[in-house]
């Protein structure tokens, strides 16, 4: 038994060398780019003493040859990269606050980023990489093929947090149930008796805005009502959005009786809008959000909205991250996290 334990399998050993045969190293780039194998790991390592071009150059090689680091690196201080596109909303400070708790939980901080245009390519593979991390929570509008490339290609673990796009299969992302939030919303107010009901969703390239829309029009043709062309408005999740649509849509030679808002920013809006004309909520219009952000229920009236549980979303996009970091496999998670409605004052049955 101790002969045979001490001898090597020659299939194992043969399949072991064919896996190292076939990884790319760093002096394989080093040869086709032309550079040093110090230039190289530079870049690899995030450092920030090479020209753009020689950074770009060598980082297309990284991507084209699928080269991937042999292991993560360990930051002297362990933290998670979270990377907005955005900061400047209510949502993103609910994400962070839910990042920080469950960070916090397992002896992590949070660092945070903010893209600016034109910037990212930087900012994301040469700042972040250099300081080290444990892995990148990203609030983005979406990934190119690039880029998930370069992330892999560091061996940076990364989660995306409510995707712009349909969700990638090799990406882990971490959702809501935005169709369903916005069909229980619509039939919230459609069970108070309201037909004339309108929707402000948020940007038409946002898979969130789309699905809460399509949610919308379920509950609305599950109850046999006709839905309007004008009564759909695409908005930008912010307040001025839901101000701007509800202007026109409640100038209307038949305007809606309700309104459901595909953000509780958007509700804020327009109640503004129906206080400017003197309509009040409820009595005179219903008004639905999306979010249940802090601010929904010191709002006048208090505002009926469909709660997502933000905070819950960033709390799992950082255990997921710590776990693909230990699973030896590679397997993705898409997550979507149940939405339910919360009843405030700011809707009512209609008026005979």
């Amino acid at each position: 038994m101790q002969e045979q334990n001490s001898q090597s399998n020659p299939n194992t050993a043969a399949t072991a060398n064919t896996k190292d045969k076939k990884r790319t190293t760093i002096s394989e780039i080093a040869e086709e780019s032309g550079l040093s194998v110090a230039t190289v790991s530079k870049v690899l390592n995030g450092r920030p003493d090479v020209s753009a071009k020689t950074r770009a150059k060598i980082q297309d090689l990284i991507v084209a040859k699928g080269y991937r680091k042999r292991s993560i690196p360990e930051p002297q201080t362990p933290f998670i990269d979270v990377v907005f596109e955005e900061f400047e909303s209510p949502w993103a400070v609910e994400i962070v606050q839910g990042a920080m708790s469950a960070a916090q939980d397992h002896g992590l901080t949070i660092a945070l980023t903010s893209l600016s245009e034109g910037d990212e390519r930087r900012v994301w593979f040469d700042h972040i990489t250099s300081r080290g991390t444990k892995g990148i929570i990203l609030l983005l509008s979406q990934l190119t093929n690039h880029q998930r490339a370069e992330l892999r290609a560091r061996r940076l673990p990364f989660v995306v947090i409510d995707p712009r796009g349909e969700p990638d299969p090799s990406v882990n992302s971490v959702g809501a149930t935005n169709w369903a939030g916005g069909r229980e919303a619509t039939k919230h107010l459609i069970d108070l008796g309201h037909q004339e009901i309108a929707t402000i969703t948020g940007p038409a390239d946002l898979l969130s805005a789309r699905a809460r829309l399509d949610g919308y029009r379920a509950a609305m043709e599950a109850a046999g009502l006709t839905i309007k062309d004008e009564f759909c408005r695409w908005g930008n999740f912010h307040v001025e959005g839901g101000y701007e649509q509800a202007k026109l849509l409640l100038t209307l030679p038949k305007p809606p009786t309700a309104i459901f808002a595909g953000s509780d920013l958007q509700a804020l809006g327009v109640l503004q809008a129906a206080n400017e004309m003197n309509l009040r909520v409820p009595e005179d219009l219903s008004l639905v959000g999306f979010d249940d952000l802090p601010l929904s229920n010191w709002s006048s009236p208090p505002l009926t909205t469909i709660h997502q549980p933000v905070r819950d979303m960033a709390a799992l996009a950082v255990r997921i991250l710590l776990d693909f970091r230990k699973r030896k496999d590679s397997t993705e998670q898409r997550v979507e996290l149940a939405t339910h409605l919360i009843v405030r004052g700011s809707t009512a049955p209609i008026t005979p």
